[in-house]
């Protein structure tokens, strides 16, 4: 399956610091990053078993945005 992306305004390591105990958090991931040298700040979630929308969910939850791209 291919990873999910997302256009995010996680701008930073603080930024990715303070996403990354609810991404962690969330069963299903196995493995994800964050392109801060991008200027969409891409994050990349790899996953078989989540959909978009709970990503998105769980990264508003942590104060940011998720689009899907």
């Amino acid at each position: 399956m291919e990873p999910l992306k997302f256009k995010t305004n996680i701008k930073c390591g603080g930024c990715i610091a303070q996403v990354t105990p609810h991404l962690n958090a969330l069963e299903g991931i196995d493995k994800w990053e964050v392109d801060t040298n991008n200027p969409n700040k891409i994050l990349t979630v790899s996953t078989t078993k989540l959909k978009a929308d709970q990503i998105k969910e769980v990264v508003r939850r942590a104060g940011y945005v998720a689009e899907t791209i």
